[in-house]
């Protein structure tokens, strides 16, 4: 996701460097205000975010150990998975929400579309990074449907 030389749609590290200073200040509120913001879209006009769905993003970040959160800022910002997706040999669903404000779509599941050989790439318009909680009816069906193939 990091922005590189071969990665130029990436994000700039100043964005990872943010929130690895969030998990120094107050990791709680940092995760309070991932869940009721960007992560299930709630910081968008007519957003329907249950308390229940924030409340249940925060408990698994603080139940997360600490040095293990603040590691897998660098492992999710700075891994380069290009060769290993093009490795891949198997039948691929890749799902994407394209108003995804965590995970740029651009910088994650179009790039991984065109790496993976012959990858199924569903876009759920207006989907957040968090769709498997706010769009589980259809990532459920489209699951079930792609294993059916």
């Amino acid at each position: 996701m990091l922005k590189t030389t071969a990665n130029p749609g990436g994000l700039p590290m100043e964005k990872f460097d943010a929130i690895r200073e969030g998990t120094t200040i107050d990791r709680s509120q940092l995760y309070i205000d991932i869940a009721s913001g960007p992560f299930f879209g709630a910081n968008r006009p007519g957003a329907s975010v249950s308390q229940g769905m924030i409340d249940s993003f925060w408990h698994q970040g603080v139940m997360a150990g600490h040095k293990n959160t603040y590691d897998c800022i660098k492992a999710f910002s700075e891994t380069d998975f290009t060769e290993d997706l093009q490795k891949f040999d198997l039948p691929t669903l890749i799902v994407h929400g394209d108003d995804d404000q965590i995970v740029p779509i651009a910088a994650a599941a179009l790039r991984s579309a065109k790496l993976v050989k012959d990858a199924t790439l569903k876009i759920y318009e207006g989907a957040p990074h968090g769709l498997a909680d706010t769009h589980k009816e259809r990532l459920n069906a489209d699951l079930l449907a792609f294993l059916k193939l």
